[in-house]
């Protein structure tokens, strides 16, 4: 890569945590392997859960009418109220065919203003979540939703805004303004998440004093998700003979936490070896054996410990090791320990109590990831980065764990290193309190930093396959930094095409960007990839193609008539205009019904005409190129000879050389 420079989320799908367990996220091939990233349609698996798992909170139905009604509607209310997931729900009982669910981040780089119209599309479902916004961010945006409100209107879109509580609203705002308190029985929001658990009914429909206690006090909507889902765990690792009153103990004590008991266990192990085996079984819980075992021999190396000294047949078994530190493996031979949560306990003490730790285990963790052990199965691999990189982001060091992604992305970097670092960078954005932060960060790799090894390919699959799925706007930004820098391959390239194709907003947006912009010496082969015609004609969504639009036409000549500029004009020869993308325009202008066809002529005439003195060698090229399309038209040239007349009619009409209107053999068969 060269140093030159010059939320719409089409899905919900994207990574989310809800509730206070690990995020595994296996993306499937290599980073440094170019594969098409996948673009799902919309099945809003996501919402369907918090669908399924919400209580009406009070007030919903009125900002269910308000919403249907005025298009818009504000949520306010205390924090823990469920006011984020109600938000979500009321969207997604306005699906529309051709709208889409997009999260708004008006405050960080590169997103629209919430003014500019682009930001919405017919059908449109948009949440903006300032929710835990400050006051500054909060005054900002509410200056912008009048006219974001009028937009989502004219378009028939739905917006939902969650407000911060208690924060100020202009009068005239105030009547989309809907107060949700939480729902009147919690004992029906935990049931309704056990049920949704898989939790028999039979089992949690019966009194228990230890959900009667933890209910006895109100609640945070979170709190109880968190409740039930430790509720789960404990279900899923029980032993034979226990029921549901276990399965809330153990949550309970889970809930509490098990930080001393996990110092004293420490204390009490002087074996480095025993230690090393905690270590590793809280980073790899729910392992294999083996990999346990490799893995702790593994970090016993990185640290540098001397080797056992005891006959091999004299050392305890791993059976005995394990017992040792209360921890066994199960009938399928994958290691945890015996009390639920105590992987997170372990993991916090030597993190906090050992900080010298730290650097060794990020080193480690790229010698496990890399070990051919045919148990080191992907979501074990993913499931180990995540557990450390949550230690990095529980502790408030982002910038630690983001270079240590770059570092497992160096020189030489292999697959599995490779998708480590997608992984790190992955968690890191998924996290409540420092995804923004990553996604400057991001931004400033993309943009400005000298990419080494193999982390340029590990930026793109981060944003094609991580970033776009709810924030492609920032996806696009990026992907086309990345784009407009890489040398010798074309994967950035790729995947900026496969965002785009998916979207006429995005495509829009970077035609916008690329016309408005001081254009890269790369800026004309990235727009000649995406000016495909038939998306730009398509009126199969809409009744309005793109190239109906003002601002798109704008941004088409701009750019064409930068790419007929610089092919004509370079001193080597006079080299011709991109022939083979200019007649990929004239045979679907050949081919096109009605107008749709003679827009791209005038299109690229216009260009043409604005190429100052280059202007009529740009007129040149583009008649040899049409031409050449009559021997190349996919329809053996039906239409061509009348498309080129058509074009040579155009050509003259700009240098005030024919009449204006056409002959009568230049418009037959064009109706």
């Amino acid at each position: 890569m060269s140093t030159e420079h010059t939320t719409r989320v089409e899905s919900t799908r994207g990574v989310t945590h809800t509730g206070d367990g690990h995020i595994y996220v296996n993306l499937g091939s290599a980073a440094h392997e170019p594969r098409k990233p996948v673009f799902r349609q919309l099945p809003d698996d996501q919402l369907r859960w918090t669908r399924g798992v919400l209580v009406a909170p009070v007030n919903m139905g009125r900002a269910r009418d308000t919403l249907e009604e005025r298009g818009t509607v504000i949520l306010d209310g205390a924090p823990g109220s469920g006011r984020s997931a109600t938000a979500r729900v009321l969207l997604r009982e306005h699906h529309r065919p051709g709208g889409a669910f997009r999260e708004l981040l008006p405050a960080e780089r590169d997103e629209l203003p919430l003014y500019d119209p682009a930001f919405v599309d017919p059908g449109d479902r948009l949440l903006l979540d300032l929710s835990t916004a400050e006051a500054g961010l909060w005054h900002a945006a509410r200056g912008g939703l009048p006219a974001l409100r009028q937009t989502v209107r004219e378009r028939r879109a739905h917006l939902v805004v969650v407000m911060p509580h208690e924060g100020a609203l202009d009068p005239d705002l105030q009547h989309f303004r809907v107060e949700i308190e939480p729902p009147a029985f919690p004992m029906e929001v935990l049931r309704r998440h056990l049920r949704a658990h898989g939790v028999p009914c039979e089992q949690f429909l019966r009194n228990d004093v230890t959900v009667d206690e933890f209910l006895s006090e109100r609640k945070p909507m979170r709190e109880i998700a968190d409740f039930a889902d430790r509720i789960r765990r404990a279900r899923e690792t029980a032993g034979p003979g226990e029921g549901f009153p276990e399965w809330c103990a153990a949550a309970k004590r889970a809930r509490a936490g098990r930080r001393a008991e996990v110092a004293d266990r420490v204390a009490g192990l002087h074996d480095a070896s025993q230690r090393a085996l905690m270590v590793a079984v809280s980073m790899l819980h729910g392992a294999h054996a083996d990999v346990v075992h490799r893995a702790s021999a593994l970090l016993l190396s990185t640290v540098g410990a001397p080797e056992e000294e005891t006959p091999l047949l004299q050392r305890k078994d791993l059976a005995q090791r394990l017992s040792e530190i209360s921890a066994r493996p199960g009938p399928d031979g994958r290691v945890r320990f015996t009390e639920l949560d105590y992987d997170s306990a372990v993991r916090a003490h030597f993190w906090d109590h050992m900080p010298d730790l730290r650097p060794h285990l990020g080193a480690w963790a790229a010698r496990v990831v890399e070990s051919s052990d045919p148990y080191l199965v992907p979501d074990v691999r993913d499931g180990l980065v995540a557990r450390l990189a949550g230690e990095y982001l529980r502790t408030g060091r982002p910038d630690a764990l983001a270079a240590l992604a770059e570092r497992w992305s160096a020189q030489g970097a292999g697959r599995a290193r490779s998708e480590a670092a997608v992984q790190a960078l992955t968690c890191g954005l998924a996290d409540p309190a420092h995804g923004r932060d990553f996604r400057e960060r991001i931004y400033q790799w993309c943009a400005y930093r000298r990419l080494t090894g193999e982390f340029a390919q590990v930026l793109v699959q981060v944003c094609a396959d991580v970033l776009a799925l709810d924030h492609p706007d920032h996806a696009l930004i990026r992907l086309h930094h990345l784009a407009r820098r890489e040398r010798g391959t074309a994967h950035a390239l790729q995947a900026l095409c496969h965002l785009v194709a998916g979207s006429r907003r995005l495509r829009r947006r970077l035609l916008d960007r690329l016309a408005r912009g001081d254009l890269a010496p790369t800026d004309p082969a990235i727009f000649l990839r995406v000016s495909d015609p038939e998306p730009l004609t398509d009126r199969s969504v809409t009744t309005r193609a793109l190239v109906d639009e003002d601002g798109v036409r704008r941004s088409l000549i701009t750019c064409w008539r930068a790419v007929l500029t610089h092919a004509v004009s370079r001193p080597e020869g006079r080299r011709v205009a991109p022939r083979a993308e200019i007649q990929s325009w004239l045979h679907w202008a050949a081919e096109g019904a009605g107008d749709r066809g003679e827009v791209l002529l005038d299109l690229l005439v216009a260009a043409a005409d604005r190429c100052g003195e280059d202007r009529g060698a740009a007129f040149a090229a583009l008649y040899a190129s049409a031409r050449q399309a009559e021997f190349t038209s996919p329809g053996a040239g039906a239409h061509s000879t009348e498309t080129t007349d058509l074009l040579l009619h155009k050509i003259g009409v700009a240098q005030n050389l024919g009449p204006a209107a056409p002959s009568a053999s230049a418009r037959r068969g064009r109706s």
